[in-house]
């Protein structure tokens, strides 16, 4: 019967993580309502649902983008749309789907230039994108200046492209976006494996007959998709930060890809959801600005709150850090003195341990103290038997490191990288341990 494995931290971390979320959006409903008489109207049903649809959708993919260092990709790519939106508007008129169509034949062929300008020149890949971001946007503003003078055209909107406009969302596009988007998930559901393979190895995929070229065309293209499916919720400007936001998010809580996929699809559809349900609150409120504000608070929070990447809790541990060798260096320092002067338990004046220990000294012994390690009388600063004890042990433990850097060779010892503040027996195995004590008693003897 196979074994299952038990749920790491980690596992319980994300999903503690996504249950908070999903709390947090049951309560956004009411509490809105509540607080401030939302009404839930057909217009922010729609736009609300098609913001978490395409926040899901682009989460998904957007890692890929993150973890390739292809967070500049999303930025071209959208606003490389915007010449082919005005050139369907001149050739099919103001039907979405002709419009979207447009955005993503002009994003696809802006990819296909990046890469025969990195094919073909020296230029390097931020410089191609950043020509290609620069040059498809500003034909497609000289083609919405262009439309905008031809009679009867003045009023085409094309410019709510630029930064999106929700409210224009109606229950067609969203299904528009259900279907496309479920066909991009089940594109990235079947190529997993030759997605995940040339995110973390392109070389490694590519020795093992992997065809690169075309595994790294293809997962642009869906991301071509998701950005075309997002231009009227966010605009090309800002698209980009639907694509990358959930994905930085979700990168500050796990290092597995399933894990971060699963986080920064939620965090999009989170995102995409209540940035358009806070937006309903005020009329002044755009809604696709809001979208991104809401994502880049739940950037801002991850990289602040997340363990282990966290700033706050990398500046925990640091603190915490300080506290422990600060303690090991005033121990020593005591079990030092007091070995010189009698015996181990012999007390240290005050002033000498502070004066040796300089700044550290303080925090050093306020920990030994409050570990029971060290206590202050009249005579001084005197270590505990439990102080003693580990004392000796890592005194013992640093000759035996001494003994390894001298001797592994002649006494034939695996090589392990030297670390002094680690026990010796947890890094080697038990039989060159022996070997080190045995030397350690002949130079006690001799």
């Amino acid at each position: 019967m196979k074994a299952t494995r038990a749920p790491s931290h980690e596992d319980r971390r994300v999903w503690l993580v996504i249950g908070g979320i999903a709390l947090i959006s049951l309560l956004l409903i009411p509490l809105s309502q509540a607080l401030f008489g939302l009404r839930f109207t057909y217009t922010v049903r729609v736009v609300a649902l098609g913001g978490a649809i395409l926040g899901f959708i682009s989460g998904a993919l957007g890692c890929f983008a993150v973890l390739r260092g292809e967070s500049l990709l999303g930025d071209a790519l959208s606003h490389a749309a915007l010449p082919g939106v005005a050139i369907a508007f001149l050739l099919a008129g103001r039907e979405l789907s002709a419009l979207l169509i447009g955005a993503g034949i002009a994003s696809w062929l802006s990819l296909r230039f990046v890469a025969a300008l990195l094919a073909t020149t020296r230029i390097k890949r931020d410089t191609a994108l950043g020509i290609v971001l620069a040059s498809f946007f500003a034909a497609g503003i000289a083609l919405l200046a262009y439309i905008q003078s031809i009679p009867d055209a003045s009023q085409a909107g094309l410019d709510h492209f630029i930064f999106g406009q929700a409210a224009a969302i109606i229950e067609s596009d969203v299904r528009l976006a259900s279907g496309a988007g479920l066909v991009v998930l089940c594109m990235l559901a079947l190529f997993w494996k030759e997605f995940k393979l040339v995110t973390f190895d392109a070389e490694f995929a590519g020795a093992n007959g992997f065809r690169t070229g075309l595994i790294n065309t293809l997962l642009s293209t869906l991301i071509v998709v998701t950005i075309v499916l997002g231009l009227q919720l966010a605009g090309v400007i800002l698209m980009v930060g639907m694509l990358i936001a959930p994905g930085i998010a979700a990168r500050q809580w796990t290092n597995k890809l399933e894990q971060m996929v699963i986080l920064a699809a939620v965090f999009g559809a989170f995102t995409g959801g209540a940035g358009a349900v806070i937006s309903a609150l005020d009329s002044d409120i755009p809604t696709g600005p809001m979208i991104i504000v809401v994502a880049f608070i739940l950037v801002l929070l991850s990289l602040a709150l997340a363990p282990g990447r966290g700033i706050l809790w990398r500046q925990l541990r640091m603190r915490a850090n300080r506290r422990v060798f600060a303690a090991l260096n005033t121990r020593r320092d005591l079990y030092r003195y007091a070995l010189a002067h009698g015996a181990a338990d012999s007390p240290v004046p005050d002033d000498f341990i502070r004066g040796v220990g300089d700044r550290s000294a303080e925090l050093g012994l306020r920990q030994l103290q409050a570990e029971s390690q060290a206590t202050l009388g009249e005579a001084g600063w005197q270590l505990s038997e439990s102080g003693i004890e580990l004392a000796r042990r890592d005194r013992r433990n640093q000759r035996l490191w001494a003994l390894y850097r001298r001797y592994a060779h002649e006494l034939s010892l695996p090589s392990v990288t030297e670390d002094r503040e680690a026990e010796i027996a947890s890094l080697l195995p038990a039989d060159a341990v022996a070997k080190l004590e045995a030397k350690l008693a002949e130079r006690a003897d001799a």
